[in-house]
């Protein structure tokens, strides 16, 4: 057997391999990568509205939310090397101009956490009405930064999930983490971010959307944010948050219906007069919104554990027991005006599929 012959390495040979390491890191790192993510919209008890800071989307005051099982944004992020430039479709459709800017914002919030300069094919679907009231561009952003921040090879905590959610639209920070949850207004970039104040099946809640329209709302919520500030209303209804925060918190970990009630109408009111003496003024309200504003308080004070909240938008999320939700559903189908009853009950957290 002949002796093993130990050649030592010249600086000629270490930089061939070290070109060729390189050339090969290269390569893996321009291959196409993707990743695809499912999350649900969530219903805000306590609302958010208006920013101290637009361009992070730092809220005025904390809120807080439950996520709506099966009702679903699922989205696929795909960097890939050959594409020119970033590329959006939502339910089929390509979308460009504002929509696009959006989502190629929160990429390059990715791509320069991760060091890659790849532009994405972003492919999205949602089983629910978009811009309409239902928290489609929460379900949207947190599905759009988990699948992204994956495909990226990023691996985010929850609460880095949330913060970078929130940069694309702010109650999407709330559709991260699972159940019941609150975004705490925080003191600045890092720290304002949403947690879990309950599990999901803590409390047998369920969410009866009543779709009066399933219409894009005119006026989007970013540009409503902008504009909380021109009314004169806003000021006290930040000032009061921190009273209703703990209102709704308490009654939701004990399960205390009535209370819930009280104070997610209260808030619901509150943020539309809001956005009725803003400047310029926003009215989402149609007359069968309010028509079903006097039902539910009808149903309530006869013994049906039932209560309203609105988004931005017309349509009504009416909030009741597991045990009556058909009951719930079965009357807001008989209301003139209806056109749907959306059922949902509580949701889990945005997941890879």
């Amino acid at each position: 057997m002949k002796p093993v012959m130990l050649v030592q390495a010249t600086p000629v040979i270490l930089r061939k391999i070290t070109l060729k390491t390189a050339y090969f890191q290269r390569e893996i790192a321009m291959k196409p990568s993707s990743a695809t993510a499912q999350a649900n919209p969530n219903i805000a008890f306590i609302k958010y509205w208006g920013n101290r800071n637009n361009a992070l989307r730092l809220p005025d005051n904390g809120s807080i939310s439950m996520n709506l099982d099966g009702l679903f944004t699922r989205t696929t992020v795909s960097f890939q090397p050959s594409l020119p430039f970033d590329e959006l479709i939502i339910n089929g459709r390509e979308i460009v101009g504002r929509g696009l800017e959006r989502v190629s914002y929160i990429l390059d919030l990715v791509r320069e956490k991760a060091g890659i300069k790849m532009n994405a094919e972003v492919m999205s679907e949602n089983n629910f009405p978009a811009g309409a009231g239902i928290a489609s561009s929460a379900a949207a952003f947190a599905a759009l930064a988990l699948a992204s921040s994956k495909a990226a090879g990023l691996e985010l905590s929850e609460q880095e999930l949330s913060v970078l959610a929130r940069r694309g639209s702010g109650s999407a920070s709330r559709s991260i983490p699972a159940g019941f949850v609150e975004w705490q207004m925080g003191q600045n970039e890092a720290d304002s971010y949403a947690f879990s104040i309950a599990p999901a099946d803590h409390w047998d809640l369920v969410d009866c959307v009543a779709i009066v329209s399933s219409s894009h709302k005119k006026t989007g919520s970013t540009e409503g944010h902008a504009i909380a500030g021109t009314s004169p209303l806003q000021k006290a209804r930040v000032a009061d948050a921190p009273r209703r925060l703990d209102a709704c918190r308490d009654a939701i970990l004990k399960k205390d219906f009535e209370a819930f009630a009280n104070i997610i109408e209260h808030d619901s009111d509150m943020m539309h007069s809001v956005m009725m003496t803003s400047i310029p003024p926003l009215m989402y309200w149609q007359s069968t919104t309010v028509e079903i504003f006097h039902q539910v308080r009808q149903w309530r004070a006869g013994g049906l554990p039932v209560g309203y909240t609105v988004d931005a938008g017309p349509n009504v999320h009416v909030l009741c027991l597991g045990e009556t939700a058909k009951e719930v559903e079965k009357r807001l189908r008989e209301l003139p005006g209806v056109g749907n009853v959306l059922v949902a009950g509580v949701g889990g957290e945005a997941k890879l599929v």
